[in-house]
């Protein structure tokens, strides 16, 4: 968007002179330098000063009126001096000359305080250096997406603990129509076998599923056994998702569940939540997820969008991720139970989205207890 822009307090009428011998352009702290020398001069080199000889052979506007005035003075600088002085005034910076030169204090001469502090306010805030009052959106940062969903979720918390929950016959309905539009829900992390799918969860804390894959399709080609995991080693890893929050940790808890589950389990994944929970980066929600996905059982993980979605709509309110995973659990028809879990954090990620739900386009919105509707 355009922005209306003021004249600059740092802008001048100095033009560049024509560089001689090599040399630029007077700084622009001549003009104040050289008025200070036409102030100080004397009459007779008033004159001298307006009437020196132009460079490049080009004649300076003012220069025969200088001369001709100046010609015309009285002893001591009288009123008839005026013209003269006020030619020498009035030149560019980069014409200010006496005698033909450049004068040795001109060039020295250092920018009065006010124009210094001028110049140290533009370099600080560049928008008052051109005039420009930065918009509103402009100047506030906006708000980082996990801060913006942890707002979304505490809003949908508090929701939930005034909301009517749904009645069985309404989360009936429900997923039913969820299992109309996607019969078999998959999950968006990629893995090849139960220890690639535990490390990618492991791997997904606090990231994007999209972010974990980029960063796994190199590390499983390299490494999708415990053995292998074990034998690349922290540093190993590390080099692979560095693209990953908090990679550093994460390497370090992949290359010890690697190593305890050769030492354990034989090299092999297990399939109970408790010996899951022991290896290192994985809490419940991570063996939740991959006990549905590698081993099909009807668990149910509750991540951010599951939790939001679950208080918003009245389908399984709580105060806790916990919670909310102990009431699906008990309200959620077994026939359903499977999918459960992808339906709603599918639904929570693509429609009842933190900031801006599409309630237009939610298939149970009629069904929804949340009273700010996007519609």
């Amino acid at each position: 968007m355009a922005r209306k822009t003021s004249g600059s307090p740092l802008s001048g009428p100095a033009s560049p002179a024509p560089s001689r011998k090599g040399r630029g352009p007077a700084p622009d702290s001549a003009a104040d330098g050289t008025a200070k020398v036409a102030d100080a001069a004397a009459p007779g080199r008033a004159k001298a000063a307006s009437a020196s000889t132009p460079r490049a052979g080009r004649p300076r506007a003012g220069a025969a009126e200088a001369t001709s005035a100046g010609g015309a003075k009285t002893k001591g600088g009288s009123s008839k001096d005026a013209p003269a002085r006020a030619s020498a005034l009035e030149q560019p910076a980069s014409e200010g000359v006496t005698e033909g030169r450049r004068s040795p204090k001109a060039a020295k001469a250092k920018p009065p305080a006010s124009k210094k502090a001028s110049i140290t306010k533009a370099a600080a805030s560049p928008g008052k250096a051109t005039g420009r009052k930065p918009s509103g959106k402009a100047a506030a940062d906006p708000a980082p997406a996990p801060r913006r969903r942890a707002v979304a979720n505490a809003a949908a918390a508090t929701h939930g603990r005034s909301v009517t929950p749904w009645t069985a016959e309404e989360i009936t309905e429900a997923f039913a129509r969820l299992e109309a539009i996607n019969p078999e829900p998959l999950g968006e992390l990629e893995y090849v076998n139960p220890f690639t799918l535990l490390v990618a969860v492991v791997l997904s804390a606090q990231a994007t599923d999209a972010g974990v894959n980029k960063a796994t399709r190199g590390l499983f080609a390299a490494a999708s056994t415990p053995q292998a995991m074990a034998a690349l080693g922290e540093e190993g890893i590390a080099g692979y998702i560095r693209t990953i929050g908090l990679y550093k940790g994460k390497a370090n808890n992949v290359a010890a569940l690697s190593r305890l589950l050769l030492e354990r389990y034989g090299g092999e994944v297990p399939r109970d939540r408790e010996a899951l929970e022991s290896l290192p980066g994985v809490g419940r929600k991570t063996a939740n997820v991959v006990l549905n996905i590698a081993f099909q059982q009807p668990t149910i993980a509750v991540d951010t969008h599951l939790f939001r979605v679950a208080n918003r709509t009245g389908l399984a309110p709580g105060k806790t991720p916990l919670a909310v995973e102990e009431a699906l659990e008990a309200r959620i028809p077994e026939h359903f139970k499977l999918h459960a879990h992808h339906w709603l954090i599918l639904h929570g990620r693509y429609i009842c989205k933190a900031r801006l739900p599409d309630c237009f386009r939610c298939p149970i919105q009629d069904l929804c207890r949340w009273p700010e509707k996007n519609l």
